[in-house]
């Protein structure tokens, strides 16, 4: 199970993926940015200019525009 939290000053959505773990680093391509944790498991997605991208990404995914 996952959890969103939101933090408007930052403009940063977080997506908790899992439980807490040891951060090992983190991987970014673009707006996205990827915690991993020490046996390479994501553990948190951090979406940057979330006001900006997240609508973009509802708007992909309702048209099915998602590239794999």
């Amino acid at each position: 199970m996952y959890r969103l939290k939101y933090d408007a000053e930052s403009d940063v959505l977080l997506v908790i993926l899992s439980e807490p773990g040891e951060l090992s680093h983190a991987e970014e391509m673009g707006d996205i940015v990827v915690h991993m944790g020490k046996a390479g498991e994501p553990l948190f997605l951090e979406v940057l200019n979330a006001s900006k991208n997240v609508p973009l990404m509802v708007t992909a995914l309702a048209k099915k525009e998602v590239a794999a």
